[in-house]
């Protein structure tokens, strides 16, 4: 075997690590940039702008209270929508017969308008934490099931085979045979959801609650402070970054390692 015919070697994580800093670098210095351009802080606030006024709000609590709220939310959605989206996906996968009954009803929700939904939540059930979670939930629901359902049918045949042979309890069928071959498309789907789920997160909280990042970016929209708006955008977008780096990037990758050659 020849130099050329080597296989690419993959990429080491410090130098994967070392590229998305720069990246991340390189839009600041952009944002940095317009900054300049602009030659207008109240339209276009510099990074040295912003973070005075971010650190002013983490030294003042109201940042982690705010923050707080809206991660709760988040948290309570992402994990109704992924149970019930799994759980519908992998019934739908399996089962051909209530997939056509139920796959109309997913297109609809699919191609639901998330505003739609949030303004019916809030109507129906009122300007409750149970209207803003279930509106969220609702949203990513259909997302959650059109991934899970398309894994279920890729379901390697053989191994349904084989549990069925051994005669595996359901617990233990679940476990060892389904969930192995579907955690790819799980990691996809919650981490597809999490960025879906935050940014209607913040769309709820705009238009129907007191407290959370959605409502302080409402409240400072009002008095046209776009510092303010983008500390408190920029503060939960470094959240969910840190959760991407640290949870989803290592658990998708997890997942995908048993598929490597």
């Amino acid at each position: 075997m020849t130099a050329t015919d080597a296989p690419p070697q993959p990429a080491r994580p410090g130098g994967a690590r070392l590229v998305r800093l720069a990246s991340l670098a390189g839009l600041l210095g952009l944002w940095a940039l317009a900054a300049l351009l602009a030659q207008d802080p109240g339209l276009m606030p510099g990074p040295w702008v912003v973070g005075p006024l971010l650190w002013q709000e983490a030294a003042s609590g109201r940042l982690w209270l705010h923050l707080g709220a809206t991660l709760a939310r988040v948290a309570a959605a992402f994990v109704l929508a992924m149970g019930l989206g799994t759980a519908l996906g992998l019934a739908m996968g399996r089962a051909p017969r209530l997939d056509r009954w139920l796959d109309p009803w997913l297109v609809v929700l699919l191609n639901l308008p998330a505003l739609v939904t949030i303004v019916l939540c809030y109507i129906w059930i009122g300007l409750t934490e149970t209207a803003a979670i279930t509106a969220v939930a609702l949203n990513k629901v259909p997302m959650v099931t059109a991934m899970l359902r398309e894994g279920a049918r890729a379901l390697d045949p053989g191994l349904d085979a084989m549990a069925r042979v051994f005669a595996m309890p359901p617990g233990t069928r679940l476990r060892h045979v389904l969930l192995p071959q579907l955690a790819p498309h799980l990691a996809a789907a919650a981490r597809t959801g999490l960025a879906l789920i935050w940014k209607i997160v913040l769309v709820v909280e705009f238009l129907g609650r007191s407290s959370g990042v959605g409502f302080q970016i409402h409240l400072y929209f009002q008095l046209f402070d776009v510092g303010m708006v983008l500390a408190y955008a920029l503060a939960f977008v470094a959240v969910m970054l840190a959760i991407e780096a640290l949870v989803l990037r290592p658990w998708e990758a997890r997942a995908r390692r048993w598929r490597a050659p």
